[in-house]
């Protein structure tokens, strides 16, 4: 595999995953419900953390790699919190 073909590669899988945020922000705007809403966060966020790992691998650098781990972190409580406000009306009891 030669390098041209990564880049080229990498690039391309950039380009979908900017389309599949701006999707999920369409989502996050003209959601009907409140679970739309949520679940085109959690895709939003998803993304962000695609979009950063693919990045890293782009430029070799490793802050890439650490923000996608606190996005993730910081995603799925979130996720969590939005999930239990929803169902119960209040994030703690």
């Amino acid at each position: 595999m030669t390098s041209s073909l990564l880049s080229w590669s990498i690039v391309a899988a950039q380009i979908m995953l900017g389309l599949a945020m701006a999707c999920a922000a369409w989502r996050i705007l003209r959601g009907p419900r409140a679970q739309d809403r949520v679940l085109g966060l959690d895709a939003l966020y998803v993304g962000a953390m695609c979009l950063l790992v693919t990045m890293g691998i782009r430029t070799a650098s490793t802050l890439y790699f650490e923000a996608a781990l606190v996005i993730a972190l910081l995603g799925f409580v979130s996720t969590a919190a939005c999930a239990k406000f929803l169902m119960r009306g209040e994030v703690i009891e």
